[in-house]
């Protein structure tokens, strides 16, 4: 189970401990905000995308949308969510579990300037009843494969 990686991953720096569990779910935003306690913007939602038949991962704010124009300047391609079944053969953990944590060389995680605005954010952390509170240098600093921060959203100004 991935959320057992994911544990595995930070117990190299001492921060298993802060990963929560919940007795419910919280795969998508909404369920997340009401499983952490927060509003929905805080949640750091992890999108799955195909770039050159590669899979990325854009980390962006809760209440952020993917805008197209925005996404094909910085990818030079077309927005292309992966589907269930190649998230979790790519990216190696489920939908309403995808993390930018633990994740094989060739996922590469890109975050979004929306999560900027915000001293903590949610990232789930490898299943969908799960999140670590982080903040967005640690984002940064523990996100397997980390290239940079892009602004490929809209919708959250």
């Amino acid at each position: 189970m991935s959320i057992q990686r994911v544990r595995a991953y930070f117990e190299q720096w001492d921060m298993a401990g802060r990963i929560r569990e919940f007795e419910v779910s919280s795969a998508t935003v909404e369920l997340a905000a009401v499983a952490v306690g927060v509003e929905g913007a805080r949640i750091a939602k992890s999108l799955s995308f195909k770039v050159e038949e590669r899979p990325v991962i854009v980390v962006a704010a809760g209440d952020a949308k993917v805008d197209n124009g925005k996404y094909k300047a910085q990818f030079h391609t077309k927005a292309k969510m992966l589907t269930h079944e190649e998230a979790h053969d790519l990216i190696g953990h489920d939908v309403g579990g995808v993390c930018p944590f633990a994740l094989p060389e060739d996922v590469k995680v890109y975050l979004d300037v929306s999560l900027r605005r915000f001293e903590t954010v949610f990232p789930a952390a490898g299943s969908s009843s799960s999140a670590i509170e982080l903040t967005c240098e640690e984002l940064e600093r523990y996100s397997s494969n980390f290239v940079e921060w892009v602004d490929v959203c809209k919708a959250w100004q």
